[in-house]
């Protein structure tokens, strides 16, 4: 079952369906994001996500 990021439904509609990544979890394998269509632009990026990955290319700009 797919239920939508955004707006907590569920997807019933495959096409309707998009895959936006997988979220870790400590005690067990995760589970996948998935959003409508319509509803792509309302979810956000982790932000810790997005620090890391600032850090990390910044480091990287850094280096000589």
């Amino acid at each position: 079952m797919r239920v939508c990021q955004a707006c907590g439904e569920d997807i019933a509609d495959p096409d309707d369906a998009v895959y936006l990544g997988h979220k870790e979890a400590a005690s067990g394998p995760g589970w996948e994001i998935w959003a409508h269509r319509a509803h792509i632009e309302q979810v956000r990026p982790d932000p810790v996500a997005e620090r890391i990955l600032a850090r990390v290319l910044i480091a990287r700009a850094l280096q000589p």
